[in-house]
Order: C-alpha cells, then sequence, then structure tokens
C-alpha cells in the first residue's frame, strides 16, 4: 500500500532526469496515485496508471482543465468555452486541410532528409527533429522563414524556463511570443488582399458564438491559440522524431522491416511513441471531493495525469515495453481522450509519417553514433535533447 505516501517516498529526482521511463514504470507499480509535496514535480496530485488517468480525463465535470493563472485556448478552458473553440479550430484538421498540406510537409521533409545523407556524427535533434518542427509549423499557419529560429531557439527557453521554475522568465518568455504574433497579426491586417487564404487569415476572419452572437476572437485569444499550437508543434513533433529515429537506430531489424515494407509505418509510429511518448504529462484542477484509486482528492487540488506511464502499463499493454505488431491502439492515450483529446492529432500524423518516410528514402540507413551516448531531455520535456546518428549508403 502506499496510502499516505508521496512521490518523495518513491523517486529519485536524480534518476528521474536520466531514467523517466524507468522511474515512471515504478512509480506506476508501487504507487499509482500519489500526492507530491515539493517543487521537484508538479505540486499535488499524480496518477500514473492507466485506469485512473483515463477516469481522470473522461471526467471533465469533476476535473477541470482550468489549472492555470493565465487564459489558455481551448485546452484550458471547460465546457461550453472549451467546445465553442473546438468547433473553430477542428475544420483546420480536416481531410481537406490535411489533403491540401500533404505536399508541403513532403517537400519539407525530403530536403531535410537530404541534408543528412551519407553524413557522420550528425545531432538530429538539433539538425533535423527541431527544423522540421518549427518548418511545418510556419508552413501550415502561413508564417514567414524569418520566424524558424527565434521559435526554436523561444521553445528552448521556454522549457529551461519552466524546468527551473523561473516564473520571471516565463512570464518574459510569454510576452516575447506575444511580440511575434502582435508583429504578425499587425501586418496580416494591413496586407489582408495580398496575402493568399491560410490558416493565419481563416482564424482572423473567424467568429466565435458569445453570449448568443458571433463575436470576432480577441487577440489575446488567437495569440492563446497560437502560442499552445506552437509549443505543441515544435515540442512534441521534435520529441517523437528523436524517440523515433532512436528506436529505429538501435533495431536495425525494425528499421529494415520499414524500408521494405512501408504500408506498416503509421502502426509501427503508434507503437513506438505508445512505449515512448513525446508527452508527459497535463493537468487538471478537482472541482468537487473524489475517490480516485483510494485516494481522497479534495475540491480545488490539482492532479497531474502521466501519458507516458499510463500508455506503458502492463495491464492494458500486454509487455508493455516491448514493440508488438497488431496490438489494439484504442486504449492508447497518445492523443489523449474525451473531450479534450488533440484536435491536431490527424496533423501530428501525417508530419510524423512524412518525415520518418523521407529518412527512411532519402537519408540512408543509420546507427547511433559511436562514443556519444543520446542525453534524455529532462522533466517536463519527453525524448532526447541530443541524439548523435551516422547515416550510411
Amino acid at each position: 500500500m502506499c496510502d499516505k505516501k508521496t512521490t518523495d517516498d518513491f523517486i529519485d529526482h536524480n534518476n528521474l532526469l536520466t531514467h523517466p521511463l524507468e522511474t515512471f514504470d515504478d512509480m506506476r507499480q508501487r504507487c499509482p496515485i500519489a500526492h507530491s509535496p515539493d517543487n521537484n514535480l508538479n505540486k499535488g496530485w499524480w496518477a500514473f496508471s492507466h485506469a485512473e488517468v483515463k477516469q481522470v480525463i473522461s471526467d471533465e465535470k469533476t476535473f477541470s482543465n482550468i489549472v492555470s493563472t493565465h487564459r489558455s485556448v481551448p485546452n484550458g478552458l471547460d465546457h461550453p468555452e472549451h467546445s465553442r473553440y473546438r468547433k473553430l479550430i477542428e475544420p483546420f484538421f480536416n481531410k481537406a486541410h490535411i489533403k491540401a498540406f500533404t505536399p508541403q510537409c513532403q517537400r519539407i521533409a525530403k530536403r531535410l532528409a537530404l541534408t543528412v545523407k551519407n553524413q557522420k556524427n550528425v545531432n538530429v535533434i538539433a539538425n533535423m527533429a527541431e527544423q522540421f518542427s518549427v518548418q511545418v509549423q510556419c508552413e501550415f499557419l502561413g508564417w514567414p522563414d524569418d520566424l524558424h529560429e527565434p521559435l526554436r531557439r523561444w521553445a528552448h527557453d521556454n522549457h529551461a524556463a519552466t524546468l527551473a521554475g523561473n516564473r520571471p522568465a516565463m512570464d518574459e518568455i510569454a510576452q516575447r511570443f506575444s511580440g511575434y504574433i502582435d508583429t504578425l497579426l499587425t501586418a496580416r491586417r494591413a496586407n489582408l488582399a495580398q496575402v493568399e487564404d491560410d490558416v493565419t487569415n481563416e482564424i482572423l476572419s473567424a467568429t466565435v458564438n458569445i453570449e448568443g452572437r458571433q463575436q470576432p476572437i480577441s487577440d489575446a485569444d488567437i495569440v492563446s491559440i497560437m502560442r499552445n499550437w506552437t509549443m505543441g508543434e515544435i515540442g512534441t513533433i521534435a520529441a517523437a522524431m528523436g524517440i523515433m529515429l532512436h528506436f529505429l537506430a538501435i533495431n536495425p531489424a525494425l528499421q529494415q522491416h520499414l524500408r521494405d515494407n512501408r504500408q506498416d509505418v503509421p502502426e509501427a509510429i503508434e507503437e513506438m511513441l505508445r512505449r515512448h511518448g513525446p508527452l508527459v504529462t497535463n493537468r487538471r484542477k478537482a472541482t468537487r471531493d473524489v475517490t480516485l484509486g483510494g485516494r481522497t482528492i479534495k475540491a480545488g487540488e490539482l492532479i497531474t495525469v502521466n501519458w507516458v506511464a499510463a500508455n506503458r502499463d502492463d495491464g492494458v499493454f500486454a509487455d508493455a515495453n516491448e514493440f508488438k505488431w497488431g496490438r489494439d491502439q484504442h486504449q492508447s492515450l497518445l492523443y489523449g481522450a474525451g473531450v479534450h483529446v488533440c484536435p491536431g492529432a490527424p496533423l501530428a500524423r501525417l508530419e510524423l509519417q512524412t518525415m520518418l518516410q523521407a529518412v527512411l528514402d532519402h537519408s540512408g540507413r543509420f546507427t547511433l553514433t559511436k562514443h556519444k551516448k543520446p542525453i534524455s531531455a529532462h522533466y517536463p520535456a519527453s525524448g532526447y535533447s541530443a541524439l548523435w546518428l551516422d547515416f550510411n549508403d
């Protein structure tokens, strides 16, 4: 029993930074619902097992998404406001938008894959994964190329400030992003007729139902939408690429199988990212006293759901640490579940499949660079902060 135990009783915080998967597995097995009393992890309750995580994310009335002091659109909202913005956002990820964006995504992926062909000692996080994530984000939204590097640096600074718990730095970084978008929106409005239709223009001209009337989206909400999209895109897509490339580098038979059986790429991606997810946690707030996994959570207390631990639950996925063909992925929480399931999942799947196919097509067989160990990303990020690969004929 782990009653009245806390995360500090089970987690070695140094081990968390270097061996996150093993740490989360151990926590799920020993104390699936635990309390974190300090600043080493998010304060409040933690859910590590699949059943409890699924309970939290499926009951939006009991577990609110409004957990931040800053407004976050749409994922930090509850019904009915959340539903209004989801209705606005979801069409951007429909089949028509995804089909239209596919050639652009393929062009970016091929260009980056060719840059590493026959190269040795390539840090694929900095030179491929992060580059791909910022470039496809800007291309999808219709943003200029000169935002690529500022956005990449912004994502790094945001992670560092979050890891350090540096609130003044986090506020400055948020303002920096607002400045990027404010400048962009001002230029768009001044030249609206000269700019082709794209996602940014569609959002600028969109309306939402507020108190029975269709009203334009405020600039503050547009910035919030763009910030959430950008952080999700750059952070999770880059992490996912690193996770997949590392797994295929240490599993050459699987890498070769995918070269010979391209139709299996989508299934392989889902399974690789189920066992090692690119997004670690999200938070909720209890709206009432509730029992979760035998522990009593009081109204107003925070609970962090751990996606990585839940997706490695052997009670749902037999031998969960193993890569297995033919798994039923319906229970996978890779893109969440419930009303807050990731609206951008179709775009993410397109991007990951396109980039991996491009590497298999154009970059050559790849292996880990000898004498350079991969560096795990520090919590709350996932994947690798640096990963060196050799690409061969």
